[in-house]
């Protein structure tokens, strides 16, 4: 008797496994639901993404110190040009 209740805990052993497998697809198609309805809803809004933001960030930074490299030979030349016309 030992071999048929061996056999009825193997197979409730595999049905087990099988429904926990079940149960980890359904979790991966749940939160892959729920990750295309944030991004949907947040879409909506019009948020940006932090790596669109980043970028953004460092263009602004670039053209900063460009625009303080500018304003810097600006004023050399301006001084220059008051000193040849005294």
């Amino acid at each position: 008797m030992s071999t048929g209740a061996n056999r009825i805990l193997d197979d409730f052993a595999k049905l087990m496994t099988d429904a926990a497998g079940a149960a980890q697809g359904v979790r991966r198609e749940m939160e892959a639901a729920f990750r295309a309805q944030a991004e949907g809803w947040l879409n909506s809004l019009d948020v940006v993404k932090r790596e669109e933001f980043e970028a953004v960030k460092e263009m602004a930074a670039k053209a900063r110190d460009e625009n303080e490299a500018l304003l810097a030979r600006i004023a050399a030349l301006e001084a220059r040009l008051a000193e040849t016309g005294k």
